[in-house]
């Protein structure tokens, strides 16, 4: 196989996040007193960092970032993380993977404690090495050049590895750290978008990336 390590984004790769983070954005802004801009807007902030992205999308100051961005996880811990569903036949997805011999690594810019807990909650934290995401206290820690370089860090990677990932911020991170990257269209970013940050390859669904995967 080209690789043997297989470094994966969460949100709009493993799972649909949709819901459950449009509701933390809405909720957030609501209690900032915001108006709410258009849903196409608010999935804009699936992927991203959070303090990215309510400063980019929203305008927000720093004083009025930080507010949100602790709205947002108050709403996500109480309910948000649940309003969360793995992508049709992710779990047979990943046991293929498994099976044939690949490590598996999650690296998100989810906080690590949130990502764990919905990958207990749907029964697939049992396929990865690891999962390796941010850490509320440290904001560079979100920085997904920095979530994968402590992913590999952590996992003692020292072979062939790819990271697959929806959107733009996934393609960066890996060429940060001299990986290949895999572009998944069925998630949030758009081919165009994966195409301008330089994947090196385009996966439309499932059957597709577990083909590049496993070079079948």
């Amino acid at each position: 196989m080209r690789w043997d390590t297989v470094l994966f984004d969460m949100d709009g790769t493993l799972t649909d996040s949709q819901e459950g983070i449009v509701k933390s954005v809405s909720y957030a802004l609501e209690r900032l007193g915001r108006e709410l801009p258009p849903r196409d807007t608010l999935t804009a902030f699936i992927g991203p960092p959070l303090h990215e992205s309510f400063s980019a999308i929203c305008g927000m100051d720093e004083a009025e970032t930080e507010r949100a961005v602790c709205e947002f996880r108050d709403y996500f811990a109480r309910r948000g993380w649940a309003e969360n569903v793995p992508y049709e036949g992710m779990a047979e997805f990943l046991a293929a993977l498994h099976a044939a011999g690949l490590r598996l690594i999650v690296a998100t810019s989810k906080p690590e404690s949130f990502a764990r807990k919905i990958l207990e909650h749907f029964a697939l934290e049992r396929y990865f090495n690891l999962i390796c995401g941010s850490h509320p206290e440290d904001r560079a820690s979100a920085d997904k050049a920095s979530v994968v370089r402590t992913a590999l860090t952590r996992a003692g990677v020292t072979g062939r590895a790819v990271m697959v990932g929806d959107r733009r911020h996934d393609i960066y991170g890996a060429h940060a750290n001299g990986l290949e990257a895999i572009g998944v269209l069925y998630g949030y970013g758009s081919r165009e978008e994966l195409s301008a940050a330089g994947a090196d390859f385009l996966a439309a669904d499932l059957n597709e990336l577990k083909t590049a995967l496993l070079q079948q």
